[in-house]
């Protein structure tokens, strides 16, 4: 009978180990910078003054004092330690301060 109780504790506990090392913890996924949505990216054109650019996106991710003509907004989706998706959009301005020119880069994406 003993060696029977022995047997079913060391079989209960390898299924509770079992069990256990197959769940992993919940990530929360992590967004960051400004989320940039097709239709927004239809709004922008040649000649929007930096306040307009500024209500369409936000307030830009980065406004570097050395390149005071470009503005930067950066996105990215992450979940754990895996990049879901990451995107840059970078708005160059011309000598008036108005949009002259801009790239939107899709740096990674996992469908």
């Amino acid at each position: 009978m003993k060696q029977l109780t022995t047997k079913l504790i060391i079989l209960s506990s390898l299924i509770v180990i079992a069990s256990c090392a197959a769940l992993s913890p919940y990530n929360v996924p992590v967004l960051q910078g400004n989320i940039i949505e097709e239709d927004e990216l239809d709004k922008l054109s040649v000649g929007l003054t930096k306040d307009q650019v500024q209500f369409i996106f936000g307030s830009a991710l980065i406004k570097d004092p050395f390149h005071q003509t470009r503005w930067d907004y950066y996105n990215s989706i992450q979940i754990g330690e895996e990049v879901i998706q990451e995107s840059k959009l970078s708005i160059k301005f011309d000598k008036d301060a108005l949009v002259e020119s801009w790239v939107f880069e899709k740096l990674s994406e996992d469908n």
